[in-house]
Protein backbone atom coordinates (compact mmCIF):
# COMPACT_ATOMS: atom_id res chain seq x y z
CA UNK A 1 0.00 0.00 0.00
CA UNK A 2 0.94 3.63 -0.49
CA UNK A 3 2.87 5.18 2.42
CA UNK A 4 0.98 8.35 3.28
CA UNK A 5 3.43 9.10 6.10
CA UNK A 6 6.21 9.99 3.66
CA UNK A 7 6.85 13.74 3.82
CA UNK A 8 9.59 16.28 3.20
CA UNK A 9 10.56 18.66 6.00
CA UNK A 10 9.00 21.37 3.84
CA UNK A 11 6.89 20.88 0.69
CA UNK A 12 8.50 21.86 -2.57
CA UNK A 13 7.64 25.45 -3.46
CA UNK A 14 5.79 24.95 -6.72
CA UNK A 15 4.42 27.17 -9.48
CA UNK A 16 2.60 26.83 -12.78
CA UNK A 17 2.74 28.47 -16.18
CA UNK A 18 -0.61 28.15 -17.92
CA UNK A 19 -3.37 25.90 -16.67
CA UNK A 20 -5.63 28.79 -15.66
CA UNK A 21 -9.39 29.24 -15.66
CA UNK A 22 -11.19 26.60 -17.71
CA UNK A 23 -8.09 24.42 -18.19
CA UNK A 24 -8.89 20.77 -17.58
CA UNK A 25 -5.24 19.76 -17.63
CA UNK A 26 -4.31 22.55 -15.21
CA UNK A 27 -6.80 21.21 -12.67
CA UNK A 28 -5.38 17.70 -13.07
CA UNK A 29 -1.83 18.96 -12.43
CA UNK A 30 -2.88 20.86 -9.31
CA UNK A 31 -4.94 18.01 -7.89
CA UNK A 32 -2.15 15.48 -8.47
CA UNK A 33 0.66 17.64 -7.11
CA UNK A 34 -1.18 18.54 -3.92
CA UNK A 35 -2.41 15.03 -3.16
CA UNK A 36 0.50 13.88 -0.97
CA UNK A 37 1.61 17.17 0.56
CA UNK A 38 4.93 17.17 -1.31
CA UNK A 39 4.19 20.31 -3.38
CA UNK A 40 2.80 23.66 -2.26
CA UNK A 41 1.46 25.97 -4.99
CA UNK A 42 2.86 29.39 -4.08
CA UNK A 43 3.00 31.26 -7.41
CA UNK A 44 1.74 31.12 -10.96
CA UNK A 45 1.62 32.71 -14.38
CA UNK A 46 -1.79 31.22 -15.05
CA UNK A 47 -2.97 33.62 -17.76
CA UNK A 48 -1.43 36.26 -20.03
CA UNK A 49 -4.26 38.61 -19.06
CA UNK A 50 -3.12 40.21 -15.76
CA UNK A 51 -6.61 40.64 -14.32
CA UNK A 52 -7.69 37.07 -15.11
CA UNK A 53 -4.39 35.74 -13.79
CA UNK A 54 -4.79 37.48 -10.43
CA UNK A 55 -8.47 36.60 -10.10
CA UNK A 56 -7.86 32.93 -10.82
CA UNK A 57 -4.79 32.67 -8.61
CA UNK A 58 -6.52 34.36 -5.71
CA UNK A 59 -9.53 32.06 -6.08
CA UNK A 60 -7.35 28.94 -5.75
CA UNK A 61 -5.37 30.28 -2.79
CA UNK A 62 -2.29 31.95 -4.31
CA UNK A 63 -1.23 35.35 -2.97
CA UNK A 64 -2.15 38.14 -5.37
CA UNK A 65 1.42 39.50 -5.36
CA UNK A 66 2.67 36.12 -6.63
CA UNK A 67 0.30 35.90 -9.62
CA UNK A 68 2.21 36.99 -12.71
CA UNK A 69 0.97 37.67 -16.24
CA UNK A 70 4.48 36.95 -17.62
CA UNK A 71 6.42 33.80 -16.79
CA UNK A 72 9.81 35.50 -17.15
CA UNK A 73 8.76 38.09 -14.59
CA UNK A 74 7.75 35.25 -12.28
CA UNK A 75 11.11 33.51 -12.64
CA UNK A 76 13.00 36.76 -12.07
CA UNK A 77 11.01 38.03 -9.07
CA UNK A 78 10.74 34.65 -7.39
CA UNK A 79 14.52 34.21 -7.64
CA UNK A 80 14.91 37.27 -5.41
CA UNK A 81 12.81 35.80 -2.62
CA UNK A 82 14.18 33.63 0.18
CA UNK A 83 11.02 31.55 -0.19
CA UNK A 84 10.97 31.66 -4.01
CA UNK A 85 9.77 28.85 -6.21
CA UNK A 86 11.81 25.66 -6.70
CA UNK A 87 9.68 23.88 -9.31
CA UNK A 88 7.45 24.93 -12.20
CA UNK A 89 4.89 22.94 -14.17
CA UNK A 90 4.30 24.07 -17.74
CA UNK A 91 0.77 23.48 -19.03
CA UNK A 92 0.67 25.67 -22.12
CA UNK A 93 0.23 24.97 -25.85
CA UNK A 94 3.19 23.17 -27.44
CA UNK A 95 4.67 26.25 -29.11
CA UNK A 96 5.90 27.64 -25.80
CA UNK A 97 7.38 24.52 -24.21
CA UNK A 98 10.96 24.92 -25.41
CA UNK A 99 11.40 28.57 -24.50
CA UNK A 100 9.69 28.14 -21.12
CA UNK A 101 11.60 25.01 -20.11
CA UNK A 102 14.88 26.64 -21.17
CA UNK A 103 14.13 29.81 -19.20
CA UNK A 104 13.12 27.79 -16.14
CA UNK A 105 16.27 25.64 -16.20
CA UNK A 106 18.45 28.71 -16.63
CA UNK A 107 16.67 30.23 -13.62
CA UNK A 108 17.67 27.17 -11.57
CA UNK A 109 14.23 25.58 -11.44
CA UNK A 110 13.15 21.98 -11.74
CA UNK A 111 10.56 21.55 -14.50
CA UNK A 112 7.53 19.39 -15.17
CA UNK A 113 6.33 19.88 -18.75
CA UNK A 114 3.43 18.77 -20.88
CA UNK A 115 4.26 16.72 -23.95
CA UNK A 116 5.63 17.00 -26.52
CA UNK A 117 8.64 18.56 -24.82
CA UNK A 118 9.74 20.49 -27.93
CA UNK A 119 9.18 20.69 -31.68
CA UNK A 120 12.54 19.09 -32.58
CA UNK A 121 14.97 16.52 -31.17
CA UNK A 122 17.83 19.03 -31.31
CA UNK A 123 15.86 21.41 -29.07
CA UNK A 124 15.06 18.61 -26.61
CA UNK A 125 18.67 17.44 -26.48
CA UNK A 126 19.77 21.03 -25.87
CA UNK A 127 17.47 21.20 -22.85
CA UNK A 128 19.01 18.00 -21.51
CA UNK A 129 22.46 19.60 -21.62
CA UNK A 130 21.23 22.58 -19.58
CA UNK A 131 19.37 20.35 -17.12
CA UNK A 132 22.42 18.16 -16.48
CA UNK A 133 24.72 21.17 -16.17
CA UNK A 134 22.45 22.74 -13.54
CA UNK A 135 21.51 19.42 -11.87
CA UNK A 136 17.83 20.06 -12.49
CA UNK A 137 15.07 17.50 -13.01
CA UNK A 138 12.87 17.68 -16.11
CA UNK A 139 9.74 15.53 -15.87
CA UNK A 140 7.23 14.86 -18.65
CA UNK A 141 3.57 14.53 -17.70
CA UNK A 142 2.88 11.06 -19.01
CA UNK A 143 0.22 10.74 -16.33
CA UNK A 144 -1.29 7.41 -17.37
CA UNK A 145 1.83 5.54 -16.28
CA UNK A 146 0.91 6.09 -12.64
CA UNK A 147 -1.89 3.51 -12.88
CA UNK A 148 -1.19 0.56 -10.61
CA UNK A 149 -1.82 -2.10 -13.23
CA UNK A 150 0.85 -0.61 -15.49
CA UNK A 151 3.29 -1.27 -12.64
CA UNK A 152 1.81 -4.73 -12.23
CA UNK A 153 2.43 -5.45 -15.91
CA UNK A 154 6.00 -4.16 -15.71
CA UNK A 155 6.80 -6.46 -12.80
CA UNK A 156 5.22 -9.49 -14.46
CA UNK A 157 7.20 -8.89 -17.66
CA UNK A 158 10.41 -8.40 -15.67
CA UNK A 159 9.76 -11.72 -13.90
CA UNK A 160 9.33 -13.54 -17.22
CA UNK A 161 5.62 -14.30 -16.88
CA UNK A 162 5.08 -13.61 -20.59
CA UNK A 163 8.22 -15.29 -21.84
CA UNK A 164 10.07 -13.67 -24.75
CA UNK A 165 8.37 -10.45 -25.85
CA UNK A 166 7.28 -10.74 -29.48
CA UNK A 167 4.56 -8.17 -30.28
CA UNK A 168 3.51 -4.82 -28.80
CA UNK A 169 0.15 -3.46 -29.93
CA UNK A 170 -0.50 0.19 -28.96
CA UNK A 171 -3.41 2.50 -29.62
CA UNK A 172 -4.88 5.78 -28.46
CA UNK A 173 -7.81 6.34 -30.79
CA UNK A 174 -10.69 8.49 -29.58
CA UNK A 175 -13.50 9.89 -31.71
CA UNK A 176 -14.11 13.34 -30.25
CA UNK A 177 -12.62 15.16 -33.24
CA UNK A 178 -14.17 13.09 -36.02
CA UNK A 179 -15.77 16.35 -37.21
CA UNK A 180 -14.19 19.83 -37.47
CA UNK A 181 -14.96 20.75 -33.84
CA UNK A 182 -12.09 23.25 -33.92
CA UNK A 183 -14.39 25.67 -35.70
CA UNK A 184 -16.07 26.37 -32.35
CA UNK A 185 -13.62 24.91 -29.78
CA UNK A 186 -10.45 26.97 -29.07
CA UNK A 187 -8.88 24.06 -27.17
CA UNK A 188 -8.94 21.96 -30.31
CA UNK A 189 -8.14 24.85 -32.63
CA UNK A 190 -4.59 25.36 -31.38
CA UNK A 191 -3.94 21.61 -31.51
CA UNK A 192 -4.54 21.58 -35.28
CA UNK A 193 -2.67 24.82 -35.99
CA UNK A 194 0.96 24.05 -36.99
CA UNK A 195 2.36 27.35 -35.68
CA UNK A 196 1.13 26.48 -32.17
CA UNK A 197 0.91 22.67 -32.08
CA UNK A 198 4.08 22.00 -34.04
CA UNK A 199 4.62 19.49 -36.85
CA UNK A 200 2.14 16.90 -35.56
CA UNK A 201 -1.32 16.59 -34.06
CA UNK A 202 -2.35 13.08 -32.96
CA UNK A 203 1.11 11.51 -32.92
CA UNK A 204 2.26 14.15 -30.45
CA UNK A 205 -1.00 14.61 -28.61
CA UNK A 206 -1.92 10.96 -27.96
CA UNK A 207 0.56 8.68 -29.72
CA UNK A 208 3.47 9.54 -27.43
CA UNK A 209 1.36 8.68 -24.37
CA UNK A 210 0.83 5.15 -25.64
CA UNK A 211 4.44 4.59 -26.61
CA UNK A 212 5.68 5.68 -23.19
CA UNK A 213 3.33 3.13 -21.61
CA UNK A 214 5.14 0.48 -23.65
CA UNK A 215 8.52 1.79 -22.50
CA UNK A 216 7.43 1.53 -18.87
CA UNK A 217 5.90 -1.93 -19.19
CA UNK A 218 8.81 -3.35 -21.22
CA UNK A 219 12.03 -1.87 -19.77
CA UNK A 220 14.92 -1.20 -22.13
CA UNK A 221 12.56 -1.15 -25.11
CA UNK A 222 14.25 0.50 -28.08
CA UNK A 223 12.92 1.06 -31.60
CA UNK A 224 15.22 -0.12 -34.41
CA UNK A 225 13.21 1.33 -37.31
CA UNK A 226 9.65 2.30 -38.18
CA UNK A 227 7.23 2.99 -41.02
CA UNK A 228 4.36 5.49 -40.74
CA UNK A 229 1.26 6.41 -42.71
CA UNK A 230 -0.65 9.60 -41.84
CA UNK A 231 -4.05 10.97 -42.87
CA UNK A 232 -5.93 14.25 -42.45
CA UNK A 233 -9.51 13.01 -42.72
CA UNK A 234 -10.79 16.47 -41.82
CA UNK A 235 -9.13 18.27 -44.77
CA UNK A 236 -8.76 21.65 -43.05
CA UNK A 237 -6.32 20.08 -40.57
CA UNK A 238 -3.71 19.36 -43.22
CA UNK A 239 -0.75 19.25 -43.03
CA UNK A 240 -1.34 18.01 -39.48
CA UNK A 241 -2.58 14.43 -39.20
CA UNK A 242 -5.71 13.38 -37.35
CA UNK A 243 -4.98 9.67 -37.88
CA UNK A 244 -1.72 7.72 -38.07
CA UNK A 245 -0.59 4.10 -38.31
CA UNK A 246 2.96 3.14 -37.35
CA UNK A 247 4.78 -0.18 -37.72
CA UNK A 248 7.90 -0.75 -35.62
CA UNK A 249 10.80 -3.17 -35.35
CA UNK A 250 12.47 -3.27 -31.92
CA UNK A 251 16.11 -4.01 -31.22
CA UNK A 252 15.22 -7.13 -29.21
CA UNK A 253 13.55 -8.68 -32.28
CA UNK A 254 9.99 -7.83 -31.28
CA UNK A 255 7.61 -5.97 -33.58
CA UNK A 256 4.93 -3.42 -32.80
CA UNK A 257 2.20 -1.22 -34.17
CA UNK A 258 0.76 2.09 -32.98
CA UNK A 259 -2.58 3.62 -33.95
CA UNK A 260 -3.03 7.26 -32.98
CA UNK A 261 -6.32 8.88 -33.93
CA UNK A 262 -8.94 11.46 -33.00
CA UNK A 263 -11.43 10.32 -35.67
CA UNK A 264 -12.36 6.89 -34.26
CA UNK A 265 -16.05 7.86 -34.34
CA UNK A 266 -17.99 6.63 -31.33
CA UNK A 267 -14.94 5.82 -29.20
CA UNK A 268 -14.61 7.53 -25.84
CA UNK A 269 -10.86 7.18 -25.33
CA UNK A 270 -9.61 3.78 -26.44
CA UNK A 271 -6.14 3.99 -24.95
CA UNK A 272 -5.06 0.34 -25.02
CA UNK A 273 -1.83 -1.60 -24.94
CA UNK A 274 -1.30 -5.34 -25.47
CA UNK A 275 2.05 -7.05 -24.83
CA UNK A 276 2.39 -10.50 -26.40
CA UNK A 277 5.07 -12.94 -25.34
CA UNK A 278 6.02 -16.49 -26.26
CA UNK A 279 4.11 -17.84 -23.26
CA UNK A 280 1.34 -15.36 -22.45
CA UNK A 281 -0.10 -11.91 -23.14
CA UNK A 282 -1.15 -8.87 -21.10
CA UNK A 283 -3.68 -6.21 -22.11
CA UNK A 284 -4.60 -2.93 -20.37
CA UNK A 285 -7.20 -0.29 -21.27
CA UNK A 286 -7.46 3.09 -19.57
CA UNK A 287 -11.27 2.92 -19.57
CA UNK A 288 -10.92 -0.07 -17.21
CA UNK A 289 -7.69 0.94 -15.45
CA UNK A 290 -8.06 -1.27 -12.38
CA UNK A 291 -7.97 -4.46 -14.43
CA UNK A 292 -5.27 -6.25 -16.39
CA UNK A 293 -6.14 -9.06 -18.80
CA UNK A 294 -3.67 -11.93 -18.43
CA UNK A 295 -3.88 -14.76 -20.98
CA UNK A 296 -1.68 -17.85 -20.82
CA UNK A 297 -1.71 -20.01 -23.90
CA UNK A 298 -3.91 -23.07 -23.30
CA UNK A 299 -5.50 -21.70 -20.11
CA UNK A 300 -8.69 -19.70 -19.41
CA UNK A 301 -8.49 -15.92 -19.60
CA UNK A 302 -7.68 -14.27 -16.30
CA UNK A 303 -8.59 -10.75 -15.19
CA UNK A 304 -6.24 -9.42 -12.51
CA UNK A 305 -7.78 -6.81 -10.21
CA UNK A 306 -5.87 -3.91 -8.72
CA UNK A 307 -4.76 -4.27 -5.12
CA UNK A 308 -5.04 -8.03 -4.60
CA UNK A 309 -2.37 -9.99 -2.73
CA UNK A 310 -1.56 -12.03 -5.85
CA UNK A 311 -0.22 -8.88 -7.50
CA UNK A 312 3.48 -8.10 -7.58
CA UNK A 313 4.39 -5.10 -5.45
CA UNK A 314 8.13 -4.62 -5.79
CA UNK A 315 8.48 -0.90 -6.30
CA UNK A 316 10.92 0.15 -3.56
CA UNK A 317 10.22 3.87 -3.83
CA UNK A 318 6.56 4.52 -4.61
CA UNK A 319 3.77 2.01 -4.19
CA UNK A 320 1.13 2.81 -6.78
CA UNK A 321 -1.61 1.12 -4.76
CA UNK A 322 -3.39 3.86 -2.79
CA UNK A 323 -6.46 2.00 -1.53
CA UNK A 324 -7.47 -1.61 -1.06
CA UNK A 325 -8.99 -3.84 -3.74
CA UNK A 326 -12.54 -3.29 -4.88
CA UNK A 327 -12.49 0.48 -4.75
CA UNK A 328 -11.93 2.14 -8.11
CA UNK A 329 -8.80 4.20 -8.59
CA UNK A 330 -8.59 6.55 -11.55
CA UNK A 331 -6.84 9.36 -13.39
CA UNK A 332 -6.17 11.61 -10.40
CA UNK A 333 -4.50 8.79 -8.48
CA UNK A 334 -2.39 7.94 -11.51
CA UNK A 335 -1.22 11.53 -11.92
CA UNK A 336 -0.61 11.81 -8.17
CA UNK A 337 1.67 8.76 -8.39
CA UNK A 338 3.67 10.42 -11.16
CA UNK A 339 3.92 13.71 -9.24
CA UNK A 340 5.09 11.70 -6.22
CA UNK A 341 7.87 10.31 -8.39
CA UNK A 342 8.73 13.78 -9.64
CA UNK A 343 8.94 15.05 -6.05
CA UNK A 344 11.24 12.26 -4.91
CA UNK A 345 13.44 12.77 -7.97
CA UNK A 346 13.72 16.49 -7.26
CA UNK A 347 14.53 15.77 -3.62
CA UNK A 348 17.26 13.36 -4.68
CA UNK A 349 18.71 15.92 -7.09
CA UNK A 350 18.71 18.56 -4.36
CA UNK A 351 20.59 16.10 -2.15
CA UNK A 352 23.16 15.29 -4.82
CA UNK A 353 21.76 11.86 -5.70
CA UNK A 354 21.05 10.72 -9.25
CA UNK A 355 18.51 8.03 -8.41
CA UNK A 356 17.54 5.98 -5.38
CA UNK A 357 18.47 2.78 -7.25
CA UNK A 358 18.50 1.42 -10.77
CA UNK A 359 14.85 0.36 -10.54
CA UNK A 360 13.57 3.85 -9.79
CA UNK A 361 11.94 5.46 -12.79
CA UNK A 362 9.87 8.50 -13.69
CA UNK A 363 8.99 10.14 -17.03
CA UNK A 364 12.26 12.06 -17.39
CA UNK A 365 13.82 14.25 -20.07
CA UNK A 366 15.03 11.16 -21.94
CA UNK A 367 11.40 10.05 -22.21
CA UNK A 368 10.62 13.51 -23.59
CA UNK A 369 13.41 13.24 -26.15
CA UNK A 370 12.22 9.80 -27.30
CA UNK A 371 8.70 11.19 -27.72
CA UNK A 372 9.92 14.02 -29.93
CA UNK A 373 12.12 11.62 -31.92
CA UNK A 374 9.13 9.32 -32.44
CA UNK A 375 7.17 12.22 -33.95
CA UNK A 376 10.09 13.29 -36.15
CA UNK A 377 10.77 9.81 -37.51
CA UNK A 378 7.09 9.07 -38.14
CA UNK A 379 6.63 12.28 -40.10
CA UNK A 380 9.85 11.63 -42.01
CA UNK A 381 8.56 8.21 -43.02
CA UNK A 382 5.09 9.46 -43.97
CA UNK A 383 6.49 12.37 -46.02
CA UNK A 384 8.50 9.93 -48.15
CA UNK A 385 5.62 7.65 -48.99
CA UNK A 386 5.64 5.55 -45.82
CA UNK A 387 9.15 4.15 -46.13
CA UNK A 388 11.10 2.44 -43.34
CA UNK A 389 13.39 4.85 -41.49
CA UNK A 390 15.98 4.18 -38.80
CA UNK A 391 15.04 5.44 -35.38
Amino acid sequence: MFNEEFRFKQPLRWSMVGGGRGSQIGYIHRTAARRDGLFNLVAGAFDIDPERCVQFGRNIGVEESRCYADYREMFQKESQRSDGIQVVSIATPNKYHYEMVKAALEAGLHVICEKPLTFTVSEAEGLKVIAEKNNRIVGISYGYTGHQMIHQARNMIEHGELGEIRIINMQFAHGWHSEPVEETDPGTKWRVTPEIAGPSYVLGDVGTHTYYLAEVMVPNLKIKNLMCMCQSFVPSRAPLEDNAFVLMNFENGAVGNLWASCVNAGAMHDLKIRIIGSRASLEWCDEHPNQLLFEIQGEPKCILERGHSYNYNQDPAVSANRIGPGHAEGLFESWANIYHRFARSIDMAEGGQDKADENYWYPDIDAGIVGVRLIERCLESAAQGSIWVDF
